[in-house]
């Protein structure tokens, strides 16, 4: 069978209504009349499936776009490690890390940008525009860089200069504004009104979501089953609403019938949904502040979509000190050999907060979403680096 044995169409997470997958179509537009100055976008749109699930596991063939179109760019089947001495140290023998890190440009981000610039050609659209703290942005510069596509993108000031320089290397066309992600966010949106061509903003742009729902297919057909538990790192809550669409699809598809608990992990000094998942809605933002850049955000703009799929399928929360996240950072990359950013260790660290409440014989996945190397200024954090150069033997203690 092929992918035409499955069709796709847009629907309202809040009204239910549904729009074809079509250039322009970003939020449902009755929905979106209810949006709220500083709160989560209203009206996210879902791609949601119906048809025969295909004989495939081309996690391609579960997307709304023809495996023609996606660039010759090896995004996504990323390994799901079996760490033996995370293992012996916990206790979990089923403890498993997805490594997102190992994507092209070094983050799960390239599974967005992947369906994105595929839409694009699809399309016949060249160009594209994205807001970022960094990965998103490098990410959409080397798959648009793939795929034939113009990018402008816009980062923050503070935003790591590895992820810039990255999206420099690509070729993208950096706006670096003053101010924060939400700043950059605002900036971009304005720009890309004014000058046409495709909105990759996360959470505004469908496809961000069902991008990366392939990394919970490619979790279940590795596994061979659901997971029990699966650690996620939160900032916007786009990663984790891909995470349970991936999952909701393959229970629709009569692949599985339960969801895993999936478990959003934020930085305490960026926890603006956990926040609204013990209030049941969202306040006035709060000024971020995190060593973890690529999950800092003032106002999460799947926040209300994100916190729906919390609750519906009973997930949980758990918020991290930057101490944590740092030691956690440290402990996969001397016990595990895998350097994680601080955003993507969040989630062992999440793990480590919570693993005397979880069954030891559980299969459980962390999710790691990002290489070390994009940001290493914090990474020194929680390592001591030699300052004294050594000439002969004997110097060395």
């Amino acid at each position: 069978m092929s992918k035409d044995t499955l069709q796709f169409k847009y629907q309202c997470s809040e009204c239910g209504k549904t729009y074809a997958i079509e250039p322009g179509t970003y939020t449902c537009p009755d929905c979106a009349k209810k949006q709220e100055e500083n709160r989560p976008l209203r009206g996210i749109l879902d791609v949601e499936l119906s048809g025969t699930a295909p004989e495939s596991r081309d996690v391609r063939d579960f997307l709304p776009v023809p495996t023609e179109f996606f660039p010759s760019i090896p995004v996504g089947n990323t390994p799901l490690w079996q760490p033996e001495n995370l293992r012996k140290q916990t206790g979990f023998h089923k403890l498993f890390i997805k490594d997102d890190g190992l994507n092209p440009t070094g983050s799960l981000k390239d599974r967005a940008s992947y369906l994105v610039a595929a839409f694009a050609r699809q399309h016949g659209i060249n160009t594209v525009i994205v807001a970022s703290t960094g990965n998103a942005a490098s990410s959409m510069s080397g798959v648009g860089a793939a795929a034939g596509l113009a990018v402008t993108i816009f980062i923050p000031k503070t935003a790591p200069e590895a992820k810039m320089v990255q999206s420099l290397q690509y070729g993208a066309k950096v706006v670096l504004v003053d101010g924060t992600y939400d700043d950059a966010y605002e900036l971009s949106m304005k720009y890309a009104a004014k000058n046409g061509g495709l909105n990759r903003n996360t959470a505004f742009n469908p496809l961000t979501i069902e991008g990366k729902k392939t990394a919970a297919l490619e979790i279940f057909f590795q596994l061979g089953h659901m997971p029990e538990t699966v650690f996620v790192p939160v900032g916007d809550g786009v990663i984790i609403s891909g995470i349970f669409k991936g999952f909701r699809d393959l229970i629709q598809l009569k692949f599985a019938d339960r969801m895993p608990t999936i478990v959003a992990v934020q930085a305490q000094g960026s926890s603006a949904i956990c926040r609204a998942f013990e209030t049941d809605g969202f306040d006035e933002p709060v000024a971020s502040s995190t060593v973890a850049d690529s999950i800092s955000v003032d106002v999460p703009r799947n926040g209300f979509h994100a916190l729906m799929n919390l609750k519906r399928f009973n997930g949980e929360c758990v918020t991290i000190s930057d101490n944590e996240i740092l030691s956690a950072q440290k402990q996969l990359s001397g016990s595990a050999g895998l350097f994680s950013e601080p955003a993507a260790a969040t989630s062992f660290a999440g793990f480590l907060k919570l693993k005397n409440e979880l069954d030891t014989s559980a299969d459980i996945v962390i999710l790691s979403t990002g290489n070390g190397l994009k940001d290493i200024v914090s990474a020194r954090e929680a390592v001591t680096v030699p300052v004294k150069p050594v000439k002969i033997l004997g110097e060395i203690k």
